[in-house]
C-alpha cells in the first residue's frame, strides 16, 4: 500500500452527516446525500438498466438467429449461476466498501491504487459507450413510431437528442425521484411481457409446450461463445447497485441482497421469456423465424395472441423501457465521475454535488454533452435515407454496445480477482473461504467470456473478417486501461497523496485535511 493511505474495513460507516464533517469541506458539497434509496428503489433502478424488453425483442431474435443457439433459455440459467458466483464475492466486499466508484473501488482496495486508476477509466468508458449506443435504437424505434402512427418522417437523431435533453434534467434530481420513474417504467414493461409469456404457454405454437430449449445438446455451434457474450450483457445492471451505496439506507445489508434478488430476478426472467419465444414460434423453427424477422418477432407472436391494441402498447412501452435504461447508466456514469472527481482522478469540480438534489450534477453534465457529441457524430456521418434509419442501430448502437459490455465483463473478472486480494491481505480464514472460491471461479469464467467477445467482435459487430473494426473497437477498452494504468503509476510518483486517495472515497478527505495541517475528522 502506498505510504500514507488510510486501509479501512468499514468505508462508509463512520456516521457521515449531510450537512457536516468530511460531506462537506470548504463551505463545498462534497458527499452524496445519505438514505435517498431503500431495496425497492435500488432494486429497481439496477433493474431499469438491463432494459428487459429491449433485450426480448432485439438480444433474443439475434441469439436465436444469427448465431442459431436454440438453447438460448438454459444459457440464461448458466449465466444466472456465474454471475450468482460473482456477486458472493462482489457483495461481500460491499460489505466493507461504500462508494459511489464501485468496481474501481473495490479494485483499488484489494488490487491496489494503480490498478483502481486503470478500472476507473475503463468503468467511465464502458458506462458511457453503452448509454450513448441505446440513443442509437431509441431514435430508431421513435422515428419508425412517428412514419408509421403519424405519418410524419422524422431524422433518428431529432428524437435521440431530445432524450439526451430530458436525461441530462433528471440526471440533476434527486435519486429517489429518479428510482420512481424507473420503477414505473420498469413494472409496466415487465408486467407486458410476462403477459406475453403467459400468452404464448396458452397458445403454443405447432409443436406445443416443448422443453427442447433447455437440452444441454442445444448449446453447441460455432455461435455458441457469441452467443455468451450477447447474454451476459442482458445482464447488465445488477453490478451497478454497490454505486448507489452511499445513497442507500443500510448498505452493508441492501446493496448485497438486492444483487443476489437483481441476478435471480433477471436469470428467471431471461430464461422464461426466450423459453417462451420458442414456445411460441416452434422450437425447430425459432432460429429461421428469427434471422427473418429480427426484433419484429416479438410484435408479430405478441399481435396474434393479444390483439393489435397491446402490440401498439408493446411498441410504446419499447421505447419507455430504453428511456428508462438510458436513465440508469447516466445516473451510474455520473457517480463514477463524482467519485474520480472526489478521489483526484478528475478535476475536482467532478467532485461536488448539486447542493439542492445532491445528485452529481458535474458528472451529469460531462455525460449529457458527450452524448450529444456522439449522437451528432453519427447524424452527419449517416447517410442513409430518413424513411430508412438503420445506421444508429447497425452502428451507434451495435459499436457501443459491445466495447460497453467488454469493458464491464472485464471489469467483473478484476473485481472477482480483486476480492479474493482484499480478504487474503486482511487474513481471511475458513469462514471467507467459500467466497474467494466462488470469486475464483466466477473469475476464470468471465476471463474467458471476454476472450470469447474479443475473438468474435466480428459476428458481434457485423463488421465481418478482416475489417479493422475487430481490434480498433476493443481496442478502446484496450487503451482506456493503459491510460488509466500510466495515469495511475505518474501519480505515484508525483502526486502520492492522490495516488493514496483511490478508492477511499469519503474517507480521502481525511488525507486532503490531515495534508493541511486541519483538524482530523472522528472516525
Amino acid at each position: 500500500m502506498s505510504t500514507g493511505r488510510i486501509d479501512t474495513s468499514e468505508s462508509g460507516t463512520t456516521g457521515m452527516s449531510d450537512t457536516g464533517g468530511i460531506n462537506t469541506y470548504k463551505g463545498e458539497e462534497r458527499a452524496l446525500r445519505a438514505n435517498r434509496l431503500g431495496t425497492p428503489g435500488l432494486l429497481l433502478s439496477v433493474l431499469a438498466a438491463s432494459a428487459p424488453l429491449m433485450v426480448v425483442a432485439g438480444v433474443m431474435p439475434t441469439v436465436f438467429g444469427v448465431m442459431g443457439v436454440v438453447g438460448q433459455p438454459l444459457l440464461y440459467v448458466i449465466l444466472g449461476i456465474v454471475l450468482m458466483l460473482f456477486s458472493v464475492g462482489y457483495a461481500e466486499m460491499s460489505r466493507h466498501v461504500h462508494n459511489a466508484g464501485a468496481f474501481y473501488a473495490y479494485i483499488a482496495r484489494g488490487l491496489g491504487p494503480t490498478a483502481g486508476a486503470g478500472a476507473s477509466l475503463v468503468a467511465l468508458v464502458a458506462y458511457s459507450a453503452m448509454q450513448v449506443g441505446i440513443y442509437g435504437i431509441l431514435g430508431f424505434e421513435v422515428s419508425g413510431l412517428f412514419t408509421t402512427y403519424l405519418d410524419i418522417e422524422l431524422q433518428w437523431w431529432i428524437p435521440a437528442l431530445a432524450a439526451v435533453v430530458v436525461v441530462g434534467v433528471l440526471g440533476w434530481l434527486k435519486i429517489d425521484l429518479n428510482a420512481k420513474v424507473l420503477g414505473v417504467l420498469l413494472v409496466i414493461e415487465c408486467g407486458l411481457v410476462v403477459i406475453f409469456d403467459i400468452a404464448a404457454v396458452g397458445k403454443p405454437g405447432p409443436e406445443g409446450l416443448s422443453l427442447h430449449a433447455f437440452n444441454p445438446e442445444t448449446l453447441t455451434g460455432a455461435g455458441l461463445g457469441t452467443a455468451l457474450c450477447f447474454c451476459i450483457a442482458a445482464f447488465v445492471g445488477f453490478e451497478q447497485a454497490p454505486v448507489y451505496a452511499e445513497e442507500t439506507s443500510r448498505p452493508q445489508i441492501v446493496v448485497s441482497r438486492v444483487m443476489f434478488l437483481a441476478v435471480g430476478y433477471a436469470a428467471l426472467f431471461l430464461a422464461v421469456s426466450s423459453w417462451a419465444l420458442t414456445v411460441a414460434a416452434g422450437p425447430s423453427s425459432i432460429a429461421d423465424t428469427s434471422l427473418k424477422e429480427g426484433p419484429g418477432m416479438l410484435f408479430g407472436l405478441t399481435e396474434e395472441r393479444l390483439g393489435a391494441t397491446f402490440t401498439d402498447v408493446l411498441h410504446v412501452l419499447f421505447v419507455t423501457g430504453m428511456f428508462a435504461a438510458l436513465l440508469s447508466f447516466h445516473n451510474v456514469v455520473a457517480r463514477y465521475a463524482f467519485a474520480m472527481g472526489r478521489e483526484g482522478l478528475l478535476p475536482a469540480g467532478f467532485g461536488r454535488t448539486n447542493k439542492a438534489s445532491g445528485a452529481p450534477a458535474t458528472g451529469s453534465m460531462l455525460q449529457s454533452a458527450l452524448s450529444i457529441v456522439i449522437v451528432l457524430a453519427f447524424a452527419f456521418t449517416d447517410d442513409n435515407p430518413v424513411g430508412d434509419p438503420t445506421a444508429p442501430v447497425l452502428h451507434l448502437f451495435t459499436w457501443m454496445g459491445n466495447v460497453g459490455a467488454l469493458g464491464v465483463i472485464v471489469l467483473m473478472a478484476s473485481a472477482s480477482f480483486a476480492v479474493i486480494a482484499f480478504f487474503v491481505r486482511r487474513g481471511a480464514g475458513r469462514a471467507q473461504a467459500p467466497r474467494l472460491v466462488a470469486s475464483g471461479l466466477a473469475g476464470l469464467a468471465l476471463l474467458a467470456i471476454a476472450v470469447f467477445t474479443v475473438r468474435d467482435f466480428d459476428v458481434l459487430v457485423g463488421s465481418g473478417p478482416g475489417s479493422v473494426l475487430n481490434w480498433l473497437l476493443p481496442g478502446v477498452i484496450v487503451l482506456a486501461l493503459a491510460v488509466g494504468l500510466l495515469y495511475g503509476a505518474v501519480l505515484r510518483r508525483t502526486r502520492p497523496e492522490v495516488h493514496a486517495r483511490i478508492g477511499l472515497g469519503n474517507e480521502a478527505f481525511q488525507l486532503e485535511k490531515a495534508a493541511e495541517g486541519a483538524e482530523s475528522v472522528p472516525r
